[in-house]
C-alpha cells in the first residue's frame, strides 16, 4: 500500500506542478485596443431556454444594450420544450423565437442543434453565432470584442465567465472563487501560452464555418468539452478573451451544485473515454503539444479521483504522532497566498479574500462529486438547473463596477 500511496502522490506531484508552471504565463495579461476594429461581422445570437421567465428578459436586454451596430446581430431564443411564458416574453423584448416541442430528446445540446439548424436555413447569413444560457448577462462590449478576435483570424474563443450573484451563499461566493482562479491561472495562461482553452458552455463565440463543419451534434452531457476536443484534432484552438464578460447565475445550496457538477463530470468522463488516447497520439505523433495539453485536460476527473484515493491511503499509512501542525499551517498559508494572488489579479473586492477561506471545504467536494459522475458517465438523463436570480445590467454593475472598469479600461490602467 506504501508503493501506491507513493505512486499516486508523485502522478499528483507532476500533475499539480505542471498547472503551477502554467499559471505563471498569467501573470502578465497584453492590453489590446477593441474600439480600433471597425464592427462588420455579423452575429446570431443563441439562447437554448427551457422555463426561463424570471431570468429571460434581463439577459435579451443586456444583449440589446451592446456597444455595437444593432443591424449587425440578431438575438435568437430558442424556447426548447418551454410550458412558461418564456417564448412570449422574448418575443415581446424583440427576440426572434424558435420553439421547439421534443419531450424525448430534451436538454441543452438538441435545442441548440436544432436553433442552429434554423437559422443556418434563413436568408441571412451570419458570420459567427454567439452561445448564452438564458440565466446570463453580457457586457456592452462583448460583441465589440469577438468582432476584433475574428478580424484577427480566430475561430472559436471564450468569453471571460463571471458570476452574477457571488454575494448570495457560501456556495455561490465560492464558485465565484474558484472561477476567478480558473479564468487568471488556467484560461489567461493556456491563451497566453498558444494552447487551447476550455469552452465554457456559455459566453462562447463560434464562426459559422466552423460551426458549418463540426455541426453540434454533440451526445454527451458536456458537447462544449466534446465540441472543443474534436476541434483541437482538426487543429482548431480555443482562444480567450479576457475582456468578453459573462455573467452566469451560480447555484445557491450544496444540493444544487452538486447536481450541476455531478452531469459536468458525467459528461467529462463521456469525452475523456472517446477522445483521450485518440487525442494524445495524435500530439505525440505531430508533436503538437496544443494536443498533448487538451488530452491532459480531459484526464482531469481522474486526476480529482486520484487524490481522493491518496488522501484515503494517508489516513492508513501516515504516522500521524510525527505529523507536525507547523508543516500544515505553512502549507496552508502557501495554498491560500498562491490562490490569492489570482484575486489580486483579477482585482476582486477585498471580502473575497476572507471567502478564499473557506474555498477548500468547497473544493473537497469536487472529491465525492467526481466518483459519483464517473460511476453514472454513462447515463445520459439531463437535469434542468433552477434559475431565479433576475438581477438587472444595473444592479450588476454596482457590484462588478471596479472590476469591470479595470478590465476594459486596460489601456488607461496597465497591469
Amino acid at each position: 500500500m506504501a508503493k501506491i500511496l507513493f505512486i499516486l502522490q508523485l502522478a499528483l506531484a507532476a500533475y499539480g506542478l505542471y498547472h503551477i508552471l502554467l499559471s505563471f504565463f498569467s501573470l502578465h495579461r497584453r492590453v489590446e485596443d477593441y474600439s480600433a476594429t471597425p464592427p462588420r461581422h455579423s452575429f446570431a445570437v443563441v439562447i437554448a431556454a427551457h422555463n426561463e421567465e424570471k431570468v429571460i428578459g434581463e439577459l435579451i436586454k443586456s444583449v440589446f444594450r451592446s456597444e455595437y451596430p444593432r443591424e449587425l446581430y440578431e438575438v435568437f431564443v430558442v424556447a426548447d420544450n418551454c410550458t412558461d411564458r418564456t417564448a412570449e416574453i422574448a418575443r415581446s423584448l424583440g427576440a426572434t423565437v424558435i420553439e421547439r416541442y421534443n419531450p424525448h430528446e430534451r436538454g441543452k445540446g438538441y435545442a441548440l442543434e436544432y436553433g442552429f439548424q434554423r437559422i443556418f436555413a434563413l436568408p441571412r447569413k451570419f458570420d459567427a453565432f454567439i452561445i448564452l444560457d438564458a440565466d446570463n448577462l453580457v457586457s456592452p462590449h462583448f460583441l465589440q470584442v469577438m468582432n476584433h478576435r475574428l478580424a484577427r483570424g480566430e475561430k472559436i474563443i471564450q468569453g471571460y465567465l463571471d458570476t452574477k450573484n457571488p454575494d448570495d451563499t457560501w456556495i455561490s461566493r465560492s464558485i465565484y472563487v474558484g472561477y476567478l482562479i480558473s479564468n487568471r491561472f488556467c484560461q489567461l495562461a493556456r491563451h497566453n501560452l498558444g494552447l487551447s482553452c476550455a469552452l465554457g458552455g456559455t459566453g462562447m463565440c463560434i464562426a459559422a464555418e466552423v460551426l458549418k463543419r463540426f455541426g453540434w451534434g454533440m451526445t454527451t452531457l458536456t458537447e462544449d468539452l466534446e465540441f472543443q476536443t474534436k476541434a483541437l484534432l482538426c487543429g482548431l484552438r480555443v482562444t480567450w478573451a479576457h475582456e468578453a464578460a459573462v455573467y452566469d447565475e451560480k447555484p445557491l445550496t450544496l444540493k444544487q451544485s452538486w447536481r450541476q457538477r455531478q452531469r459536468w463530470m458525467q459528461g467529462h468522463c463521456q469525452v475523456a473515454g472517446r477522445y483521450f488516447f485518440r487525442l494524445m497520439w495524435e500530439g505525440i505523433r505531430t508533436r503538437d503539444f496544443k494536443k498533448i495539453d487538451g488530452a491532459l485536460y480531459l484526464l482531469r476527473p481522474y486526476f480529482t479521483m486520484m487524490v481522493g484515493l491518496a488522501a484515503l491511503l494517508s489516513i492508513f499509512e501516515l504516522d500521524w504522532s510525527r505529523i507536525d501542525l507547523w508543516w500544515f499551517v505553512k502549507g496552508f498559508s502557501g495554498q491560500y497566498l498562491y490562490m490569492a494572488l489570482a484575486l489580486l489579479l483579477e482585482r476582486a473586492p477585498l471580502r473575497a479574500y476572507l471567502w478564499l477561506l473557506y474555498y477548500p471545504v468547497f473544493a473537497l467536494t469536487w472529491i465525492p462529486i467526481t466518483y459519483a459522475g464517473f460511476i453514472y458517465r454513462h447515463r445520459r438523463a439531463w437535469c434542468h438547473t433552477q434559475h431565479v436570480r433576475n438581477i438587472s445590467w444595473e444592479q450588476l454593475k454596482t457590484w462588478h463596477r471596479y472590476r469591470m472598469q479595470r478590465k476594459w479600461h486596460g489601456a488607461e490602467n496597465p497591469e
